[in-house]
């Protein structure tokens, strides 16, 4: 179970500061998928590089099934059970995936067992076994491996930071399918995903609401998405994610 408490982050330019995460306090129980959604702008993207560590709060807690982690590195918080992946992964010009899947899982895997990784993600293991994680890889196949090494590093929670940017309409099709292969199979574990989609939102347990740097509602699903389609603020998000998707 990931805990915040009272987080805070600040940043300075110059003389100035700005504060955009302002005294959050929320949990995410295992178990359960999470979506964080609100208007752009609103430190949703900040929270979860405070989660995983990229970047320190200014003030306030972060456990990790009881433990203090806020002053832990990125390196300390993946050995802790942290995963995150990115809204654009990083490509890696002569690693094959199976080399990728093999750093994830922290030890020297089988093929057999990598090809199940892929497989759980929608991805055919004789043609992508061996491929490098290079601009050979298309950004939908991009961010399916990238999960296949979330599940291979068998995380106790799993971060997503807009996963659905910049990846075609088809693609983001298998990526719901592989969350929701995702939140059928998480028991002590748990997912946080931020994202404006609401197809994401959909599949989500409980919703947190972001706004201006704090948390403005959060509560199941089917009580907190009724309240969101066709706010102005969800429609903006949808018309970002139509945007990216059509690129």
């Amino acid at each position: 179970m990931l805990t915040l408490r009272n987080i805070s982050f600040d940043v300075h330019d110059g003389a100035e500061g700005r504060e955009i995460i302002r005294d959050v306090s929320l949990a995410i129980p295992d178990g359960r998928l999470v979506v964080v959604t609100g208007p752009n702008g609103g430190g949703k993207s900040t929270l979860a590089r405070l989660i995983m560590g990229i970047e320190k709060p200014t003030s306030g807690t972060i456990e990790l099934n009881g433990e203090d982690i806020t002053a832990l590195s990125v390196t300390e918080r993946a050995r802790r059970g942290i995963g995150f992946a990115f809204q654009q992964p990083v490509r890696f010009k002569g690693l094959r995936v199976l080399d990728l899947l093999r750093l994830a899982a922290g030890r020297d895997i089988s093929p057999a067992d990598a090809c199940e990784y892929l497989a759980a993600v929608g991805l055919c293991a004789r043609d992508y076994i061996q491929r490098e994680v290079n601009a050979s890889l298309s950004g939908g196949e991009l961010k399916r491996v990238e999960i296949a090494t979330v599940l291979a590093r068998g995380t106790a929670l799993s971060v997503f930071d807009e996963p659905e940017a910049g990846i075609d309409l088809w693609s983001f099709q298998n990526l719901i399918e592989v969350f929701e292969g995702m939140r059928k199979n998480i028991h002590d574990s748990s997912i946080m995903i931020i994202s404006h989609q609401e197809r994401i939102l959909n599949i989500a347990d409980e919703i947190v609401v972001l706004k201006e740097g704090r948390v403005d509602r959060q509560g199941p699903k089917d009580e907190i998405l009724p309240e969101l389609i066709g706010t102005p603020a969800a429609v903006a998000g949808c018309r970002k994610t139509a945007r990216e998707v059509r690129a």
